[in-house]
């Protein structure tokens, strides 16, 4: 098997376009009023499912975390490390709620989180260095 992507499902599918279109810089041409999003970003798959649709087309009901959540981080990557501190600037003041403030860890990577709106966490983060270039030793 081959990772091909992941989804998040979304309660407010307008919120999260606006935010992850507007904040993040992602791609999305679908309109606010979607059931799903299908977007390929940085070639991996990525998928916001409205809950009601998803849980109309498998016939069953789940339960979803309220607020800021630990289920998993979506990483992102920028260039340099003064990217990592704009980034997270903007974001926070474009509506992601700060979860930590940009460090520089002792393993070398400049790295912050943030919310989404609907409380799924998101890492910015950088080895000052272009992103072809970050795991070449």
């Amino acid at each position: 098997m081959r990772l091909d992507g992941f989804g998040l499902f979304v309660n407010d599918m307008g919120r999260m376009i606006r935010f992850y279109r507007d904040v993040l810089g992602f791609e999305i041409k679908e309109a606010e009023d979607a059931g799903n999003v299908y977007l390929v970003k940085d070639g991996t798959l990525f998928l916001l499912f409205g809950r009601k649709d998803f849980e109309k087309m498998t016939s069953r009901r789940y339960d979803y975390v309220k607020g800021l959540n630990g289920h998993f981080e979506l990483a992102l990557y920028v260039d340099s490390f003064s990217e990592v501190d704009t980034t997270y600037r903007y974001a926070v003041e474009n509506g992601a709620e700060p979860v930590m403030e940009p460090t520089t860890e002792p393993w070398g990577q400049r790295t912050c989180y943030i919310a989404d709106p609907e409380g799924n966490l998101i890492e910015i983060g950088s080895w000052d260095k272009p992103y072809e270039e970050k795991d070449k030793e």
